[in-house]
């Protein structure tokens, strides 16, 4: 049981240097990068253009919107039309066909007391 122990003891000091010099390889990994990061922010982005470049696009954004905007109104419809008002048009209309239609159906005579005229009259040769 103490060799067990003993055995265990060594196991955990074994794995604690492995985790130990992991912490260390990732912390120089992590300042290396740090270092490398910093070296190029600095020496290729700046702030500034960065910011610069975000107000512009934002404000190329805006313009975009507006276009569309323009592209997209309707110049036929005004716009204090609402669609009560072109359904009681369409209604008017509707009513206002009927009444022609019933005016110039009302002056003639029905087909049946119409006279006929035979396409073909008998004894005429085609």
């Amino acid at each position: 049981d103490t060799v067990s122990g003993q055995q265990f003891n060594i196991d955990q000091t074994s794995f604690g240097l492995e985790s130990a010099k992991a912490s260390v390889s990732t912390v120089a990994a992590m300042k290396a990068a740090n270092k490398e990061l910093k070296k190029t922010i600095r020496k290729d982005l700046d702030i500034d253009d960065v910011d610069d470049l975000a107000d512009d696009m934002a404000e190329l954004m805006e313009d975009f919107n507006e276009i569309n905007e323009a592209l997209g109104r309707n110049f036929a419809t005004p716009d204090d039309l609402d669609e009560a008002d072109l359904d009681a048009e369409l209604e008017m209309l509707g009513d206002e066909l009927e009444e022609e239609f019933e005016a110039e159906t009302a002056d003639a005579a029905p087909s049946y007391l119409l006279p006929s005229t035979p396409l073909d009259t008998p004894g005429e040769k085609t």
